[in-house]
């Protein structure tokens, strides 16, 4: 499983919209939507953000255990 994947995986399990979890980590929807889909990786800052939000590590998310 790919990054992207996994933030999915992670925000559909945790009940929150591209939206919402854009908020909560302070970037905009359209890039949690390409970060979601493989077109952007996100910057180590943004990924630790993401894995706080969604209860998950980075490492987790990375390697597709999320």
């Amino acid at each position: 499983m790919k990054l992207g994947e996994s933030v999915k995986k992670l925000r559909d399990e945790n009940h929150m919209t591209q939206e919402n979890l854009a908020k909560e980590v302070g970037i905009t929807t359209s890039m949690i939507g390409h970060i979601e889909t493989g077109m952007k990786i996100p910057s180590l800052a943004v990924a630790l953000k993401l894995a706080e939000v969604l209860n998950s590590t980075v490492d987790e998310m990375c390697n597709g255990v999320a």
